[in-house]
């Protein structure tokens, strides 16, 4: 009994400084993630006018043929733009594991590059190389006399989709096959298996984990996606419909917040299913660190083969940066291959006329970066370096702002902090500030990880010595903790950064005015017409180059902080 007695005083011993912290960071979650989201499914489970509890919005909903459709519109979307994802991804991923292949980092490293442009930004691009008088068609009808529906309705937004996220399956898949215990493979291939069958019979199998994960992921991005649909004139989705509920015909109608729970549920859905797919089964390696696929040299005619899947696949992916550039340089391009003269007044008019969207951006990304980076390393050493009764709720509830897409949480924050007015009567959710608190929400999972993987590093007898020294705990937090995590802590920076400067399904709700706009919200404006697509192209290019700089950046910090962990064992 008195052992049983200590361990729980153990359990909740922490300091009032660490409980103080604690209770600071349920409270942050709770006003800006927690509440936001009850508001929408609260909403969505009451009468209008009235807080009786109601299903019949939700009868409503099942009813509209409109809403049905768009729900199975959505899920066809989302599930074809997986399937197609996984077509681009499986050869390079593949490819590059299973075969010594000259220049298969670059491959990797160019793969990557479609998650740098925002999805929206892409399918303008994609509309002028495949669209129904893109430059694809406008060649295929001059040489063969037909066209191909690539981008027409439901078919271009899961082009548009598949194209940018498949890298979520590259990455993972690659991570999954790398991990392979090589024994395996060779224990196979002495039982006779070979070819294509050895790829579906056992190395797939064994990488099932990473591609599930890539998959669902890939399936959430694009089923929450509000801004690609919009653009391509394709409405009949769930996000779309909710954004325009809410902003046709007002916040307090209860159709945009029943749509709003239903696109929480299928989140939730997919995150779930894809954790049950691997569950149950054993993917451990028998080697430690799996050992990787057995690599092996190509022959002359699959070399060939190789290098033209591979070179296929690079060319179509990276066909949104080839027409955002050209585009953002073009004078005119339309019903022509190419753009008929080039000129660089679009950029001049971005940086005369659009500088605030750049500078906006600029502010928004770096404080919703900085309170990420705060809160993140706040969470990872509560949970890593306390007893505090409840710390794990902490993480799990930060981490749960993956499952809240972007357009509920901007619609929540309309609801709850609209009625909500400052001293001077203006509304709490006009002000800029809330479009950041939303923004450093969305990227909190982003900025933990990093931070928590750092602090995993940190040996704890760094801090009892530091202690036994006669340093306090925040001493020891503020000169050894923090520093040692520096590569971590600005590693989940600039991710948080780079992601959250390309937001848009949140801000698109939450921009009041003009001057208040950030450059993703300026780029959806300038794509909105013919005449602005050259300016936005331009400002489009900016925002590629800014995302690609910072995940550079993102890269040498946490291989430095890699090589330097290393270099201290």
């Amino acid at each position: 009994m008195a052992m049983t007695w200590r361990a729980s005083q153990s359990r909740l011993s922490a300091t009032p400084g660490q409980v103080m912290l604690a209770l600071g960071i349920a409270l942050f979650l709770a006003l800006f993630l927690i509440w936001p989201t009850a508001t929408v499914i609260w909403v969505a489970f009451t009468e209008k006018g009235s807080s009786t509890f109601t299903l019949v919005n939700f009868l409503d909903f099942v009813r509209t043929d409109l809403f049905v459709r768009s729900f199975w519109n959505s899920f066809y979307v989302s599930a074809m733009a997986v399937v197609c994802a996984s077509v681009l991804a499986l050869p390079l991923a593949y490819i590059t594991s299973r075969f010594t292949f000259r220049g298969a980092v670059l491959i990797q490293t160019l793969g990557f590059l479609p998650l740098i442009m925002p999805p929206f930004v892409g399918a303008v691009a994609m509309q002028l190389f495949f669209g129904r008088n893109g430059s694809i068609n406008l060649l295929l009808d001059d040489w063969l006399g037909f066209k191909i529906a690539f981008m027409d309705g439901l078919n271009g937004v899961i082009f548009v989709q598949a194209i940018h996220y498949f890298p979520f399956i590259l990455i993972n898949l690659s991570a999954g096959l790398r991990n392979i215990d090589s024994a395996m493979e060779e224990a196979a291939q002495n039982l006779g298996a070979s070819g294509f069958r050895l790829f579906r019979r056992i190395v797939f199998p064994l990488a099932m984990p990473g591609y599930v994960a890539g998959a669902s992921l890939v399936f959430v991005k694009v089923f929450d996606d509000l801004a690609t649909p919009l653009l391509l004139n394709v409405k009949d989705m769930l996000a779309p419909q909710a954004y325009l509920r809410v902003t046709s015909i007002g916040i307090t109608d209860p159709m945009g917040y029943v749509i709003s729970v239903v696109l929480i549920v299928a989140s939730v859905a997919a995150i779930a299913l894809s954790a049950l797919a691997t569950r149950g089964t054993d993917y451990a390696t028998v080697q430690r660190g799996g050992g990787g696929l057995a690599r092996r040299e190509l022959r002359p005619w699959e070399s060939v083969l190789a290098y033209a899947v591979v070179t296929l696949i690079l060319l179509l992916v990276l066909a949104p940066h080839a027409g955002l550039l050209l585009l953002s340089f073009a004078t005119i391009w339309s019903f022509s291959p190419l753009p008929d003269s080039y000129t660089v007044a679009h950029y001049a008019r971005i940086f005369g006329e659009s500088s605030l969207y750049i500078k906006n951006t600029l502010v928004y990304a770096s404080l919703a970066g900085l309170i990420d980076v705060v809160i993140g390393t706040a969470i990872a050493y509560l949970v890593l370096r306390t007893r505090l009764i409840g710390r794990t709720a902490l993480d799990w509830a930060a981490s749960a702002a993956l499952a809240i897409p972007g357009i509920v949480l901007g619609i929540g924050y309309l609801r709850a902090f609209y009625g909500v007015q400052l001293w001077d009567g203006t509304p709490l959710a006009t002000l800029w500030i809330v479009i950041v608190l939303a923004l450093a929400i969305r990227r909190l999972p982003y900025a933990l990880r990093s931070c928590y993987a750092a602090l995993q590093q940190i040996s704890v007898s760094l801090e009892e010595a530091a202690e036994n020294l006669g340093a306090t705990k925040a001493r020891t937090v503020r000169r050894i903790v923090v520093p040692l995590m520096t590569g971590g802590i600005l590693a989940g920076f600039v991710t948080s950064f780079a992601t959250a400067a390309v937001e848009l399904s949140a801000t698109l709700m939450l921009v009041q005015s003009n001057s208040d706009a950030p450059l993703s919200y300026g780029l959806y404006v300038f794509m909105q017409s013919a005449a602005g697509r050259g300016p936005g192209a331009a400002l489009g290019v900016i925002a590629v180059l800014l995302v690609a700089a910072c995940t550079i950046l993102s890269h040498i910090i946490i291989e430095r902080g890699r090589a330097a962990a290393e270099s201290r064992h």
